[in-house]
C-alpha cells in the first residue's frame, strides 16, 4: 500500500510539475532609518531560504532580479531589528522597508546535533528549485549540437578471434580495444552537427541537420533495441523512460522513498561550490540508479551526474547503463546541459567471470553529445518556427569531405574511431563477412538476400490447413540492392489437397523521398481467413497451421486488384488514397445462401460476392520518430498524445459488376500510459459504422483467435466469425505491472517474472436487413445480449522471452465451441 501511495503521489506531482515553468521575479525599493526617514546602505535583502540576494547602495536603493526567488524576503543590518515581507513570484514589484532601530545584547548560544540527514536539506532545495533550472523555463534558445553514436561488439576473447569463420577478415581484430573491462571492437559509427531552436509561447522546437556521416553495419534490429540511444535523459524528468522502463530520476519529487542519500563531499567545481551527493536504491531490483552528483550552491542546480542502473533491476539482456552530464551557466541563472554521455553494454548471457564461460558476444552502445554556441531569451521572427518537421535535413555541401569534420566538430576522433571508417569500408568488400550477415539478416527479416533478389519468408514455404491439405509456398522479392526506390514482389502456392496453385504479384517505390510519398499496386489469388487481426499468425505460417484449437475451416478464396498512394504530410501524419477491387468465393464449412420466395420458400447459393472500394485512412502520430530502412520505419521512443486513425471507405455499386453500394467509417485511438513505478498500460479505443446492407463477410468480423499463441490484438477465447456487427465500439486495456509485486518477494524476484492483466470489450449491434443478402450459419451471432468480454492475468519474461496468459471469457459462455476459460502463450522478447 505504501508503494502505491508513493507511485500516486510522484504521478501527480510529475503531471504538475510542466505547468511550474517559473518566469523571473524582480524586487526594488528603499531601505530607510523608520525614525529619520534617511536611507539606509549596505543593507542585506535575501530571499528567505536562498542564497539569493542583494546590498543596497549609498543611496539605500536595491534591485533583485532571479529565476530562484522564494515567497518572501528578509532585509537586515547591524543597528535594525530585521524585517521579513511578502513577495509576488515571477512579478515585477516595489517594495520599500524601514527599519527600526535595535539595541541587543549578544544571546546565548546553545548548537545542539540535528537528526536530519544533511544531505536532505540540499535535496529539497534541488526538488524546489527544478522548475528554473529546466531549460524549458527559459522564453526562447538556441545551441548548435554534435552527437556521435558507436556500436561495438563486446566480449571479444582471443578464443572468438581464432575462429575459423573470421579468418578471412582477421585483420579487423587489430582495432579491437582491451583497455576496458571487456574488450570490444567498433563496427558502427555515425556523426550528426546540428543546430537546434527552442521558443516557450507557442512551444515549438525545430532542428536543422547540417552534417550527417555515417560508417559501419546498421541493421534495423540493432537500432530498434538501441532507439534509446538516439533520445536525451532529463535528470528532472520525475521518470525517466529508458528501453521502455519507467527509471525514478534522483532528484524525482518523491525520491526519498525509492533513493539513500548521502552528503559525502563539498569542493569547487570549475567556478562553482558544490555539495556532492551520493545515490542507492532502497530496494534491490527496483528500476532506479546508482552514482553521484554535484549539487551548486546557491542555484541548487545539477552541475555534474553520474549514474548507472542499479545492480539487480528487472531488466533483459541490459549488463549495464550509465549516464554522465554536464550542466554550464552559461549566462546568469542559466543552466544548460554541454555534455551528455551514454553507454549501454547489451548482452544475452551474464558473464559468470571464469574464463570464456558464457562468455558471448554483446554490443555496447556509445553516446556522446555536446553542446555549445548558446544564445537565450533571443527568440526568432514566428516564421522562423513554421513548418510541418521538427527535424530539417539541410546538409552543408561541405559536409560530405573530411576537412569539414576535422574543423567543426566538437571532440576530435581518437585514433581508434578514425580506424572504423576505413576498417568497416574494407570488411564490406570481403564475401564471405558479407555471408554472415545475410544469415544474421535472413533469421531475423525471414528473408534470404542473393544478389539483387531476396527469397522468403521462410516460415511460409510449408504449411497445412484442412482445405488446402499440405501447401507449399515459394515467394521473393527485390533487394535494396536492385533499387532502394522501387521494390517488386511475388509469390505462388499449391495446395495437395484442392490441388490448385495461388499467386500474387507486388510493387512498392517512392515517387519521392522528400516529401514521402509512396505508391502500392498487387494482384492476389489465394486463401484467407476473414476476421483475423493483423497481429495474428499468417494463415500459412506453419506455426499458426498445428497449433490450434479448432480446425480452420472457415476460409475464403479471395481475388483482389489493389492500388494505392500514401502520403506524409509532416512527421507522424500520413493519409493513404486506396481503390481495391475483391471477389470473394466461400470454402469449406463457409456458405454463401440466400432465402428466395418466388415462385416456392427455397435456399439459393451464392457463388461469389464482387466489391469495388475507395477509401482514404489517416494516422496521426505527433513527435513520433523512427529508425528508417530503406522503405520500411520502425517507431522509436514514448509518444506524449495518442495516436489517432480514421479510415472512410466507399463501395462504388455497378464499377466492373460490384454488387454492393456501401460507406464504413472507423475511428481508433491508441496510447501507451506510463504510470511511473506502477508499471505502464496500453489502451486502444475503437468505433465503427457501416451504412449500407450487406452480406455477412462485408461486415464487421469481430477478431477471434482459434490458436494457441496469444494474440494481443484478437479476443483470444472468441472465435472465427462468431460475432458480426454493423457499428461497434471496442476497448482493449493492457497493464504492465514490471515486477511490482514479484520484485518483494525474495523466492520470485531471481526469477524476474513481470505481471501483466488485460481486459477487452466489444459493444455492438446489427440491423437484420442484412439477412436479405446472406443467412448467418450456425455459431455465427450479433452482440443482442449485451458486450462480449474477457480478461486475463498473466506472467512475462519467463525465461527472458515467454508470456503466459490466463484467460476468461465473461460473456456468451453458451455458445458451442467455447471454453469459459484459456491458457495462451507467446514470445516476447522485451527488456
Amino acid at each position: 500500500m505504501m508503494a502505491a501511495l508513493r507511485s500516486l503521489a510522484l504521478l501527480i506531482a510529475s503531471a504538475l510539475a510542466p505547468l511550474a515553468w517559473a518566469q523571473t521575479t524582480k524586487v526594488s525599493g528603499l531601505v530607510t532609518d523608520a525614525k529619520t526617514g534617511e536611507p539606509i546602505p549596505f543593507a542585506s535583502i535575501a530571499f528567505v531560504d536562498s542564497r539569493i540576494g542583494a546590498s543596497t547602495d549609498m543611496d539605500g536603493r536595491y534591485a533583485i532580479e532571479t529565476y530562484y526567488a522564494t515567497d518572501s524576503i528578509r532585509v537586515s543590518t547591524v543597528g535594525y531589528v530585521a524585517r521579513s515581507f511578502v513577495v509576488k513570484k515571477d512579478k515585477v514589484q516595489v517594495i520599500d522597508i524601514a527599519l527600526q532601530p535595535n539595541s541587543f545584547e549578544l544571546a546565548e548560544v546553545v548548537i545542539k546535533p540535528t537528526e536530519e540527514n544533511p544531505a536532505f536539506g540540499i535535496l529539497r532545495r534541488v526538488i524546489k528549485n527544478k522548475p528554473v533550472n529546466n531549460r524549458e523555463k527559459l522564453s526562447a534558445y538556441q545551441y548548435h549540437a554534435y552527437n556521435k553514436i558507436e556500436f561495438d561488439l563486446n566480449n571479444i576473447t582471443e578464443d572468438f578471434t581464432q575462429k575459423k569463420i573470421f579468418k578471412p577478415f582477421a585483420f579487423i581484430f587489430d582495432n579491437i580495444d582491451s583497455t576496458d573491462a571487456k574488450p570490444y571492437l567498433p563496427i558502427f559509427m555515425t556523426e550528426t552537427l546540428s543546430d537546434v531552436y527552442y521558443r516557450q509561447q507557442p512551444k515549438k522546437q525545430r532542428e536543422f541537420i547540417r552534417g550527417t556521416k555515417v560508417s559501419g553495419v546498421e541493421n534495423e534490429s540493432i537500432a530498434r533495441f538501441m532507439g534509446d540511444m538516439y533520445q536525451n535523459v532529463n535528470i528532472y524528468e520525475n521518470f525517466l523512460v529508458i528501453f521502455g522502463k519507467n527509471f525514478i530520476s534522483p532528484i524525482a519529487d518523491g525520491g526519498r522513498g525509492y533513493y539513500d542519500y548521502y552528503l559525502t563531499d563539498s569542493a569547487f567545481v570549475g567556478k562553482n561550490w558544490c555539495y556532492k551527493l551520493t545515490f542507492t536504491p532502497k530496494r534491490v531490483q527496483e528500476l532506479a540508479f546508482t552514482g553521484e552528483m554535484w549539487i551548486s550552491d546557491t542555484t541548487y542546480a545539477v552541475h555534474r551526474i553520474e549514474a548507472g542502473i542499479a545492480s539487480g533491476a528487472n531488466l533483459n539482456f541490459v549488463q549495464g547503463f550509465w549516464v554522465k552530464q554536464q550542466y554550464d551557466q552559461v549566462q546568469n541563472e542559466v543552466w544548460m546541459l554541454t555534455r551528455d554521455e551514454l553507454v549501454v553494454d547489451l548482452n544475452v548471457i551474464r558473464d559468470t567471470g571464469e574464463k570464456n564461460k558464457n562468455a558471448v558476444q554483446g554490443f555496447y552502445g556509445r553516446r556522446t553529445a555536446t553542446y555549445r554556441d548558446f544564445l537565450i531569451n533571443e527568440p526568432r521572427e514566428d516564421a522562423f518556427y513554421e513548418g510541418v518537421d521538427d527535424v530539417v535535413v539541410e546538409l552543408d555541401p561541405l559536409s560530405l569531405g573530411a576537412d569539414y569534420w576535422d574543423q567543426n566538430r566538437h571532440v576530435p576522433l581518437t585514433a581508434k574511431e578514425n580506424a572504423i571508417y576505413h576498417m568497416v569500408d574494407t570488411m564490406k568488400t570481403i564475401p564471405r563477412f558479407r555471408t554472415y550477415v545475410d544469415i544474421i539478416s535472413t533469421l531475423a527479416t525471414g528473408y534470404y538476400e542473393k544478389g539483387k533478389i531476396e527469397i522468403g519468408p521462410y516460415f511460409t514455404t510449408m504449411s497445412y490447413n484442412p482445405v488446402e491439405g499440405l501447401r507449399f509456398r515459394l515467394g521473393g522479392r527485390t533487394s535494396n540492392s536492385f533499387s532502394n526506390w522501387v521494390e517488386f514482389e511475388g509469390y505462388s502456392a499449391y495446395g495437395l489437397l484442392d490441388e490448385r496453385f495461388k499467386f500474387g504479384l507486388a510493387t512498392r517505390g517512392f515517387i519521392s523521398k522528400e516529401p514521402r510519398l509512396l505508391y502500392r499496386a498487387s494482384y492476389k489469388h489465394d486463401v484467407e481467413q476473414l476476421g483475423q487481426s493483423t497481429n495474428a499468425f499468417r494463415n500459412d505460417n506453419i506455426l499458426g497451421s498445428f497449433f490450434r484449437r479448432n480446425p480452420n475451416t472457415k476460409l475464403t478464396d479471395v481475388e483482389q486488384w489493389k492500388a494505392s498512394l500514401e502520403r506524409e504530410w509532416f512527421s507522424g501524419f500520413t493519409s493513404e488514397v486506396m481503390v481495391r477491387y475483391r471477389t470473394l468465393q466461400a470454402l469449406g464449412d463457409l456458405r454463401y445462401t440466400r432465402l428466395s420466395f418466388e415462385p416456392l420458400p427455397r435456399l439459393d447459393n451464392v457463388g461469389s460476392i464482387r466489391t469495388a472500394e475507395v477509401s482514404l485512412n489517416t494516422r496521426f502520430a505527433y513527435g513520433e520518430k523512427y529508425v528508417s530502412g530503406e522503405f520500411d520505419r520502425i517507431a522509436v521512443g514514448i509518444l506524449k498524445y495518442p495516436t489517432i486513425e480514421l479510415h472512410l471507405a466507399y463501395g462504388v455499386p455497378g464499377l466492373l459488376n460490384s454488387d454492393h453500394e456501401y460507406t464504413k467509417v472507423v475511428a481508433r485511438s491508441y496510447k501507451r500510459w506510463q504510470l511511473g513505478t506502477a508499471g505502464w498500460t496500453r489502451t486502444t479505443i475503437e468505433g465503427g459504422r457501416i451504412f449500407g446492407t450487406l452480406p455477412y463477410p462485408l461486415l464487421v468480423i469481430h477478431s477471434g483467435n482459434e490458436t494457441f499463441y496469444l494474440d494481443d490484438a484478437s479476443f483470444n477465447t472468441m472465435n472465427f466469425f462468431e460475432f458480426i456487427s454493423d457499428r461497434y465500439v471496442q476497448l482493449f486495456a493492457e497493464h504492465h505491472f514490471e515486477g511490482l509485486f514479484f520484485n518483494r518477494i525474495p523466492l520470485l524476484r531471481r526469477l524476474k517474472w513481470r505481471e501483466v492483466a488485460t481486459f477487452k470489450a466489444v459493444a455492438g449491434d446489427l440491423d437484420q436487413k442484412h439477412s436479405d443478402e446472406l443467412l448467418f450459419l450456425p455459431g455465427m451471432y450479433a452482440l443482442y445480449n449485451g458486450p462480449f468480454m474477457e480478461a486475463s492475468a498473466g506472467i512475462e519474461n519467463v525465461l527472458k522471452v515467454l508470456r503466459f496468459d490466463i484467460i476468461w471469457r465473461l460473456r456468451y459462455n453458451d455458445h458451442p465451441r467455447t471454453a469459459p476459460w484459456a491458457l495462451r502463450a507467446k514470445l516476447y522478447i522485451n527488456f
